[in-house]
């Protein structure tokens, strides 16, 4: 709800009261003021123009040039450029110095040879969004009213120097989608008056019933239907600050009879309707419910086709409105309009909700009634109505209305004890206290011993039970001043799990890797569930599943992220990184719930670096996953515990393939996707990963040392080895190490060489070694011999001797 600061002035003082600060004051109080817009920030040195003269632009065809009288003495020359600039008109020129939205400054030019001193402005040049300016003015200048006086503000004619309070306000507070709604919240915040808006009507002699009868067959979607008559109106625009306000609020002016019922739409939140008179068709008025597969052709001048669950307004047979919703293009208002029928009524939310979802017709009107309207407003709202057309439109109200009243809503009567209202909200008032805040609220109430008794008027339907109360005196006594109190009773504070901390920091860690984290489904299928499984065990299938699809929950979460690649491949995103952490199912037996475990998977292909710049692209490969699980795992504090075994495992590529070994104990598995899975999925080369998270995160860790940086040099030694084609590096790895003992640091495989010059059955491995002593330099003799003991034990265990 957009709310006029200027506007809710006529109905409360708000004197000593900013925009702002009453946008404060009614957040405070419940309802949410999502942003305070003014109007004209940024804007300056606008006034109204007169045309003096107009001509075509000697050297241009879509120019004119015009002298236009500012009210400072001569006239000034202003090329302008909108098709519907013409001699006469009362315009917004933006003068030299002044400045726009978006600080767009105006200066003295020259356009095509001429000299320019200002610019004539559309509404839209001017701040207003192109959507709510009048059709007339949406291709061109604005025209103000031939009696506007030259040199004033144009802003405030516009009403552009105005502030606007958006609202946003939850569905039990529809009373204020109305101005005179927010004006009793606002005078209940502030203590003040409520002042209502003008409606002294004075009808003519002849009666509204001999010119139309109403009927209303289905009296429960409908209980109240109340027609009005006005002769003899003039269509033509409405008056400019009324323009303006609607535009204000995010309507769009159409002529003065429509915009005076959205005038009141806004003003009392009662949705009104006009119809031409005389293009009804008949001297009736029946509601019914619409027939099935009845058509009506609304004024948007699209057909809809309606069921029984469609309330419909017609002429005696045929629909003329699709109730609460939209009119019909058989009775619209239009500019030769003479007799006009205004309709104010009560339906009910449901029915309207119901035409509005199935024809998709979202309205401001719909809106109203759908959340509620007051069944004590919707005469006043007519009346009011009736009272603007006579005045602003010429008309002739005829004496009292046609209607349809079966109405039965009366005001809520709720009673609450003093003691409970001090309980719940933790404050202790006095029974006078209260009622000074329903007496602000103007709400009728009386107080009997403790009792306090309520009568919420029918335009705050929300008010239904004591809780209901209870929330409006804490609201208006201010929650600011509610005291604060600490819990009673014992409690310990919430934190994470060792394992829930631990299992942040992995996610952490591979978001910081550059993969993504995705979430997919527990549910797949026969086929895929036993893909990639971690342990083998029999399918956990649904009662009732959904699907073949999603019939059985999952042994490995890898085939999900296989699909996830695949989406992303067919739209041309080949180069992605994903993981999950997830449950897996493993069957306990057909009368046991299965046993959940988490486990960690990710998946990676494409390209891993790509810097067009330098002209580096790297594609993804085995070391590149291993070397994030290793990160992990030293960010984890288990590279010590960790290793890696070549194996075979289903769906994978199997010379590219290890399992992942924990304290000994196999916990997953690293590797490249099968090649036939590949192609299968139209997939790059893909590497995954699939472990047991649970393994991991409950793995015992030490706790962190550290180390000095080294004072001493260290030595390097190269070796490379001949071993048999079988023999892997990790296995020399462990062998080096055990040897080496504690002066050898590191050691890394930097070549593999299995060409021509080496003998069959056999490979060369190159390993790097690092010697180093903390405390002291390392001599030459201390390294030859621990060096000469590596390949001692190597040759020994392993067969492996020096390469020559």
């Amino acid at each position: 709800m957009f709310v006029s600061y200027k506007w809710l002035q006529e109905y409360v003082d708000l004197s000593g009261v900013s925009a702002t600060e009453l946008a404060e004051k009614i957040t405070k109080s419940g309802i949410e003021v999502e942003g305070v817009e003014v109007l004209n920030e940024g804007i300056k040195g606008v006034v109204v123009g007169h045309v003096v003269e107009r001509v075509q632009h000697p050297n241009a065809d879509k120019l004119s040039k015009c002298q236009v009288d500012i009210g400072q003495g001569e006239p000034v020359q202003i090329i302008c450029g909108a098709p519907n600039v013409a001699q006469g008109q009362k315009v917004a020129v933006a003068t030299v110095g002044a400045v726009l939205p978006g600080n767009f400054k105006i200066k003295k030019a020259k356009l095509r040879g001429e000299e320019s001193n200002g610019m004539i402005c559309s509404l839209q040049e001017l701040g207003s969004e192109g959507k709510i300016v009048p059709k007339e003015y949406s291709e061109g200048i604005f025209v103000f009213p031939a009696d506007t006086e030259v040199g004033g503000d144009a802003l405030a004619l516009l009403n552009r120097d105005d502030e606007v309070l958006e609202l946003g306000l939850t569905p039990n507070r529809s009373d204020c989608l109305s101005m005179l709604g927010v004006a009793y919240e606002v005078a209940a915040i502030l203590g003040r008056e409520v002042k209502l808006p003008e409606s002294d009507l004075q009808p003519v002699s002849e009666k509204a019933t001999d010119y139309i009868t109403v009927n209303v067959e289905a009296k429960e979607d409908n209980p109240l239907y109340a027609a009005k008559v006005i002769k003899n109106v003039k269509i033509g625009p409405a008056p400019l600050w009324l323009q303006t306000r609607l535009m204000s609020a995010g309507i769009r002016p159409h002529n003065n009879v429509v915009d005076i019922t959205n005038y009141i739409l806004l003003e009392y939140g009662q949705p009104l309707h006009a119809f031409d008179y005389d293009r009804l068709g008949s001297k009736e008025i029946l509601v019914r419910r619409a027939q099935d597969g009845e058509k009506f052709i609304t004024l948007d001048d699209a057909e809809r086709t309606l069921t029984s669950d469609h309330l419909v307004i017609t002429n005696g047979t045929e629909p003329v409105a699709l109730a609460g919703v939209m009119g019909g293009a058989n009775s619209e208002v239009n500019s030769d309009t003479t007799t006009v029928l205004l309709e104010a009524a009560y339906f009910t939310g449901p029915t309207i909700r119901k035409a509005s979802k199935d024809h998709g017709l979202r309205s401001e009107a719909s809106a109203r009634f759908e959340k509620g309207v007051d069944p004590n407003r919707v005469r006043a709202a007519g009346e009011r109505a009736a009272y603007l057309i006579a005045k602003y439109a010429g008309g002739e109200v005829l004496e009292g209305s046609s209607e349809v009243d079966t109405m039965t809503i009366e005001p809520a009567v709720v009673s609450i004890t003093l003691e409970k209202i001090n309980q719940v909200i933790g404050i202790d008032l006095t029974a006078q206290d209260v009622k000074g805040i329903f007496d602000r609220l103007q709400f009728a109430v009386s107080i009997e011993e403790n009792v306090i008794t309520v009568t919420a008027p029918t335009r705050r339907g929300d008010i239904q039970i004591e809780e209901d109360l209870i929330e409006e005196v804490a609201r208006l006594y201010g929650y600011d001043n509610i005291p604060m109190t600490l819990p009673i009773g014992s409690s310990t504070p919430g934190k994470l799990s060792n394992y829930q901390e631990k299992r942040r920091l992995v996610r952490q860690y591979l978001e910081g890797a550059g993969l993504y984290q995705a979430v997919t489904y527990s549910l797949t299928s026969e086929e895929k569930a036993a893909q990639f499984a971690l342990e083998k065990g029999d399918f956990i299938r649904l009662a009732m599943p959904m699907s073949e699809d999603r019939s059985i929950l999952r042994l490995s979460i890898m085939p999900q992220l296989l699909e996830v690649l695949k989406y992303n491949s067919a739209r041309q995103n080949d180069s992605l990184a994903v993981y999950e952490t997830g449950a897996v199912f493993l069957a306990n037996g057909q009368e046991d719930l299965p046993e959940e475990q988490e486990h960690l998977a990710g998946a990676v292909t494409g390209l891993w670096h790509s810097h067009s710049w330098q002209g580096e692209k790297k594609a993804v490969d085995f070391y590149v996953v291993k070397g994030i699980l290793e990160g992990l795992f030293a960010k984890l504090g288990l590279t010590e515990q960790v290793s890696y075994v070549q194996a075979q495992v289903g769906n994978m590529h199997p010379g590219r393939t290890a399992e992942i070994h924990l304290n000994g104990e196999r916990i997953g598995f690293v590797g490249q996707v099968h090649p036939i899975m590949q192609k299968e999925l139209d997939l790059k080369d893909t590497y995954v990963f699939e472990l047991s998270l649970k393994a991991v995160l409950g793995a015992e860790t030490g706790p962190l040392q550290y180390e000095s940086i080294p004072r001493f040099p260290s030595i390097t030694r190269d070796i490379a080895l001949v071993v048999d084609k079988e023999t892997v590096s990790g296995a020399l790895k462990d062998i080096i190490l055990t040897a080496g003992g504690s002066l050898l640091k590191e050691v890394q495989v930097f070549d593999l060489y299995e060409g021509e010059r080496m003998e069959a059955g056999k490979k060369s491995l190159a390993f790097s070694l690092k010697y180093l002593d903390p405390e002291r330099t390392l001599t030459d003799e201390e390294v030859t011999k621990v060096h000469s003991q590596v390949l001692k034990d190597l040759e020994e265990k392993a067969g492996a001797v020096l390469r020559g």
